[in-house]
């Protein structure tokens, strides 16, 4: 891994979501929307380990399975092709012994309702009982770097994801945005006051009163 983060910044990460962090880090790092988790209470904070296959073909999956350090997510890449599970029971079941912290993909995953009651967090763009191969002559990649929608996510970067969606901060940058989000939650906690006060938010905001 070429970083690692304290347990206090990963639970002050993973309290403060990954919307928050979002814009504490200038809007940047959100993969695409459609990366959901299979069960919305799940909350992430772990630093990515990236796996990139083939489209149809999740080998190079079970390779990142033993090739990625405790307590990291794995950041799947497939080329965007979302309709094949990629992931399903048995994997995440060789995840949690390998005490991994994740999956997320851009593509499909599969058994459901056993994936819910494993418990580890899984992020997908679909869900598609449609299976994959093994090609032993495939390309693929571990511990790089990965294209998720434009974000580039590189081994190494924290990854926040929560029921509003998946965010990547930089390894180089990670603390600073964390410390930038619990600035910004204090900030809203006294908004927030303000407004059950009777405060107007477009008063606090600055905000103009009528269209121009």
């Amino acid at each position: 891994m070429s970083a690692s983060y304290s347990a206090e910044l990963l639970d002050h990460a993973r309290r403060l979501g990954s919307a928050t962090l979002h814009e504490a880090g200038g809007k940047v790092g959100a993969l695409p929307s459609a990366i959901k988790p299979l069960d919305m209470h799940w909350r992430l904070a772990a630093p990515a380990f990236t796996v990139a296959g083939l489209a149809l073909d999740n080998l190079w999956l079970h390779r990142a399975i033993y090739a990625a350090p405790k307590g990291a997510v794995l950041i799947h890449e497939c080329g965007g092709y979302v309709e094949a599970g990629y992931w399903g029971g048995v994997m995440a079941n060789a995840a949690l012994a390998r005490e991994l912290a994740g999956f997320i993909s851009e593509g499909g995953v599969r058994d459901v309702e056993e994936l819910r009651a494993l418990g580890l967090a899984v992020f997908a763009a679909n869900i598609c009982i449609r299976g994959t191969g093994k090609r032993a002559d495939g390309a693929g990649a571990l511990g790089g770097s990965v294209l998720i929608g434009d974000v580039l996510v590189s081994t190494g970067d924290l990854v926040v994801a929560d029921a509003d969606g998946v965010v990547v901060l930089p390894a180089a940058s990670a603390a600073n945005i964390v410390s930038n989000g619990v600035e910004r939650e204090e900030k809203e906690r006294d908004i927030v006051a303000r407004l059950r006060r009777g405060e107007r938010s477009l008063d606090i905001y600055g905000l103009p009163e009528n269209a121009q």
